[in-house]
């Protein structure tokens, strides 16, 4: 056998076919999966935000007038996110039963109530939870940030 064969006869065995594709498509299984990982944390961050609006509207339907206490609840709902950075805005209110959130029959920190001929006064604490994620790698196409915002109205009779 001459060298030439030798050659021919080494290119021609696919021994290190598999290992060739594994070396191809490994980077782009990391890119991928990297991706993935990235866009689940924005949405799990988004989850997290909603779940704080929903805390800090629960803890002010009995405590509307306690900012402090409604922002603390906020930030306990949120607890697996950095809540240095997450932003909570209350305002409560009252308005007639039959009425909905920000009506002619609503009042913004009962001021001045609204006359309920009909149905009952109902108070209601309305909570905006905002906050922004950055992606751990900047993605073509993608923000460089992404800002959540999530509100939550619970209403309560006392």
């Amino acid at each position: 056998m001459t060298s030439l064969e030798q050659v021919r006869n080494f290119f021609r065995r696919e021994a290190g076919a598999s290992l060739a594709e594994l070396a191809l498509i490994t980077p782009m299984f990391f890119l991928m999966l990297t991706g993935a990982v990235d866009f689940a944390r924005a949405y799990y961050v988004s989850i997290e935000v909603s779940g704080a609006a929903q805390a800090g509207a629960a803890f002010g339907a009995s405590h509307h007038t306690d900012t402090t206490g409604i922002t603390a609840a906020a930030q306990g709902g949120a607890s697996d996110i950095n809540t240095s950075k997450l932003s909570v805005t209350p305002s409560w209110g009252c308005e007639c039963s039959n009425a909905s959130v920000g009506s002619s029959n609503s009042s913004l920190s009962c001021a001045s109530p609204p006359t309920c001929s009909s149905s009952t006064l109902v108070y209601w604490e309305k909570v905006t939870a905002s906050t922004t994620y950055t992606p751990v790698f900047p993605w073509p196409g993608v923000p460089s940030s992404m800002a959540f915002t999530q509100t939550a109205v619970m209403r309560s009779t006392n």
